[in-house]
């Protein structure tokens, strides 16, 4: 009977021990800073912002490459000159593209870049 007891009753608290245990963004963000001096932080790029009609990425192999956003598809320029036209794939979004075995997905300011028998090569702009 007393056992039962115990146990609803830490059942009961359980919720209000883990509501204790968060900490706040603000005093996350101070690191424990007890000065009351605010602690600025970077501001952070909007990942949901629409891609932009051309962008420049630099590849983690040292290259280089352009993306032209038409919309439904993207150019891709190489740095050697080549272009490729990749579709969206499925047609309904903006952020993967590619057929057959050629394949970029954009996610922020990310690229990710597969092309058929090379390791996939993660670019940034």
């Amino acid at each position: 009977m007393v056992l039962r007891r115990i146990l609803r009753v830490a059942f009961a608290l359980l919720p209000l021990l883990v509501a204790v245990a968060c900490v706040s963004e603000n005093d996350a963000a101070k690191g424990g800073n007890k000065s009351g001096a605010s602690v600025s932080l970077a501001p952070v790029a909007d990942v949901t912002a629409p891609q932009p009609r051309t962008a420049t990425y630099n590849c983690a192999d040292g290259g280089r490459m352009t993306i032209e956003n038409l919309g439904s598809s993207v150019r891709v320029l190489g740095p050697d000159g080549t272009s490729e036209d990749l579709p969206a794939a499925p047609a309904n979004q903006n952020s993967r593209y590619g057929e057959t075995h050629d394949a970029i997905v954009i996610d922020g300011r990310e690229a990710l870049v597969m092309k058929a028998g090379s390791a996939p090569l993660t670019c940034t702009r």
